[in-house]
């Protein structure tokens, strides 16, 4: 395991969250943070992590006193992975909960859907999870990791072992499109070749012809950028087609844990980027593993996602004392949108780099599936 850092600027929201933490406010009061993770649906094996990463975090900050003396209190909604549960559950946790802050969804899409409304109440969301970039907005911060944290160093790297001819398979929505763009960029700027994409849809669960289409494209690497359960099909069924093409992901293993679900040799050569996973070998990340499971023995694998939202509790805490500072982080700017603004570049190309925190990035290589 080697680890590489690489620096970013942090959001310019982690100046402050909450209104409701100023020194004015009642130390009595709580302050409510809503939960709209998807528990049931497609994406839960990735997600339920999260939502009892901000468990834990509560518990703890709670045992400690509090932020400022006022507790934690969550309001939980079972997203379905469905995007108009987003919706709904956006609107009731923001004008009949009344939540502070709300910790909400695993897809670019699900983001995409809520967002508008949380601008319109003018709400305050975090979204913990490792994406394509380019949100750069007064109501929202994120915590995981991107594309240009995470490929600038993966793919050059992959490219140099094995070659230059790359091939990328990605879910067909926002995160995969925007993700390929990412690798076509990057491929093209260490002087490699793009022998093929492939755009998959979001359920599927059978990949007999994607795997002769990259069999006969013969690359030298593959990227994958697969979401979901039945998406992670793929691994069994391009083992089992003795397809063996040394892959690179910024998503898979760190977010679905297949190296753990899957027999080998099915997640063979794989080498991913991601900024935290239970393998991490520290002496902090043991003892968060363990404490980790003293309260949630039957939590198969902790993964990426699941450490961000902790975390994400945890910036809370820190930005409480903000004080007048929280009024003008919660404010758009006024001479802009604070919607599809784009921050920066993305491989000279004009895709949006976002205001991102920095992230030491693990590279991790599976052997053996």
């Amino acid at each position: 395991m080697r680890a590489v850092t690489r620096a970013t600027l942090a959001s310019a929201a982690f100046a402050g969250l909450l209104m409701q933490l100023c020194p004015q406010a009642q130390a009595a009061d709580p302050i409510k943070l809503g939960v709209l993770e998807d528990q049931s649906g497609d994406f839960a094996l990735a997600t339920i992590g999260k939502v009892h990463g901000i468990e834990l975090a509560t518990d703890e900050i709670n045992a400690a006193g509090g932020i400022a003396g006022r507790k934690l209190d969550l309001v939980t909604y079972d997203t379905q992975s469905d995007n108009t549960r987003y919706q709904e559950f956006m609107r009731r946790v923001l004008q009949r909960d009344k939540a502070d802050v709300v910790f909400a969804g695993f897809s670019s899409a699900s983001r995409e859907a809520y967002q508008p409304i949380v601008d319109q109440l003018n709400g305050f969301v975090f979204y913990n999870n490792q994406y394509e970039g380019g949100v750069c907005d007064a109501h929202m911060v994120v915590t995981g990791a991107v594309q240009e944290q995470q490929f600038s160093t993966l793919i050059p790297w992959m490219m140099e072992k094995f070659g230059k001819n790359v091939f990328t398979i990605a879910a067909n929505y926002n995160f995969g499109q925007i993700s390929a763009e990412w690798v076509r960029n990057i491929v093209k700027e260490n002087g490699g070749k793009m022998v093929g994409e492939e755009f998959v849809p979001l359920g599927v669960s059978q990949f007999s012809q994607t795997i002769q289409n990259i069999q006969k494209a013969k690359p030298d690497v593959l990227v994958t950028l697969l979401v979901g359960t039945a998406q992670a099909s793929y691994y069994e069924q391009a083992a089992a087609a003795n397809l063996h093409v040394p892959m690179a992901s910024s998503v898979n293993v760190g977010q679905g844990y297949e190296h753990k679900r899957f027999k080998p040799p099915s997640l063979a050569n794989m080498y991913v980027t991601t900024n935290w996973i239970e393998e991490v070998d520290d002496q902090k990340s043991r003892d968060f593993v363990q404490k980790w499971h003293a309260k949630f023995p039957n939590e198969p694998y902790i993964n990426q996602e699941a450490e961000n939202s902790y975390l994400a509790v945890y910036t809370i805490q820190g930005n409480g004392r903000a004080g007048e500072r929280l009024d003008q982080a919660r404010r758009p700017a006024q001479d802009h949108s604070p919607r599809r603004r784009l921050c920066g570049r993305a491989g000279g190309q004009g895709v949006p780099e976002s205001q991102e925190p920095a992230h030491v990035a693990h590279d991790l290589s599976g052997q053996g599936g």
